[in-house]
């Protein structure tokens, strides 16, 4: 929790700094499919400022959630048991670099960023028993990397990404480790941004 305070207050020194000049901050929104790696289907909302550290390299915190619905692994429950993932939030320090060169309004970008994911409450549902019988599982909390590719065309954008969150054992209600959840998804995203972004100028 210490390391993503600190990267918070670094990021939010950063943002002021360069706010301050016109056409240096910007504000984008995506909305997006989320993909387990292992199998599912999700979906995904990513909200981030961003300042222009140079005029085609962008820094940013992208606050997301995904909800995700897909298979967990049990170790020691029928196989008539399924699983269901609510919401991970994450907050990662990003960096944007973009393709334009001045040469008009396509910038295609490649980016990276690094933070903290929380992941929600799973619940398991049996044909025959209730999950309140068996209670309700947890997963950990995880530092992770993400990566991602795309194109702005305009103040839209195409993208997708990849977040690399590791797995995560589940527990009962009397704290034994039953199963793993893979945590780790694509996202292909849609989204828009106001602000500055005129490349190469």
């Amino acid at each position: 929790m210490k390391k993503l305070i600190a990267m918070i207050i670094l990021l939010n020194i950063v943002f002021t700094a360069y706010s301050q000049e016109a056409e240096r901050f910007r504000f984008q929104m995506d909305l997006g499919i989320a993909a387990p790696n292992e199998g599912g289907i999700g979906a995904l909302v990513n909200f981030e400022p961003q300042v222009l550290v140079r005029s085609n390299l962008a820094l940013g915190l992208r606050m997301g959630v995904a909800g995700l619905a897909k298979e967990l692994v049990y170790y020691e429950i029928p196989d008539d048991y399924s699983g269901e993932l609510g919401a991970n939030t994450s907050v990662l320090g990003t960096a944007n670099y973009y393709f334009n060169y001045g040469k008009g309004g396509v910038a295609p970008y490649i980016g990276a960023g690094f933070g903290y994911y929380a992941l929600s409450n799973i619940k398991i549902e049996s044909n025959d028993i209730s999950s309140e019988d068996v209670g309700r599982l947890k997963a950990n909390f995880a530092w992770a990397p993400m990566a991602r590719a795309g194109v702005e065309l305009g103040k839209f954008r195409i993208g997708v990404e990849y977040n690399f969150v590791p797995k995560s054992n589940l527990q009962n209600i009397g704290g034994e480790i039953i199963g793993q959840a893979t945590n780790e998804y694509f996202g292909f995203t849609l989204g828009y941004f106001v602000g500055g972004g005129k490349w190469g100028r």
